[in-house]
């Protein structure tokens, strides 16, 4: 699993000009899922963004994660995240999951951070051509991948 992270300001998902989801303040999730992620990746990576200190204290240091400045996630599936570019000017995408894995696993990683925050989690439309607009905070803009644990 790939997730990048994005601090902002605000961010919304809208599919065929219609809002599905929008945050204020908090972390704009852009998750990729490939076929060998498991129960074990959700619950590392779910933990791993709801802890990450990465908003600003009294101090103006990123010592805050999003629950403790009482923030709001976003999450849009972005099969992207597994692009292979190594060969020619085309990306490949075998790396990532078809739905019949992938949607499981992206509800499974809602729900568990729905969890992990204590409030509901705004999602685009899985495979839906979305729209995502947001205002990135800093910038702040942080890439994790269960597999190498970073």
């Amino acid at each position: 699993m790939r997730v990048v992270v994005q601090r902002v300001s605000h961010a919304s998902v809208r599919v065929d000009g219609v809002s599905v989801a929008s945050i204020g303040k908090g972390l704009l999730l852009l998750l990729g899922i490939e076929d060998d992620d498991n129960e074990e990746d959700i619950l590392w990576l779910t933990q791993k963004v709801a802890k990450l200190r990465i908003f600003n204290d009294a101090e103006g240091l990123m010592n805050l994660s999003v629950n403790d400045v009482q923030g709001e996630a976003l999450v849009v599936s972005q099969f992207t995240l597994f692009a292979a570019t190594k060969k020619g000017n085309r990306p490949s995408y075998i790396r990532a999951s078809k739905p019949p894995v992938a949607v499981p696993l992206y509800e499974r990683f809602v729900l568990e951070l729905e969890r992990c925050l204590g409030k509901k989690v705004g999602t685009g439309i899985f495979g839906a051509d979305m729209k995502v607009d947001l205002l990135n905070d800093g910038p702040v803009t942080i890439i994790i991948d269960t597999k190498a644990k970073e």
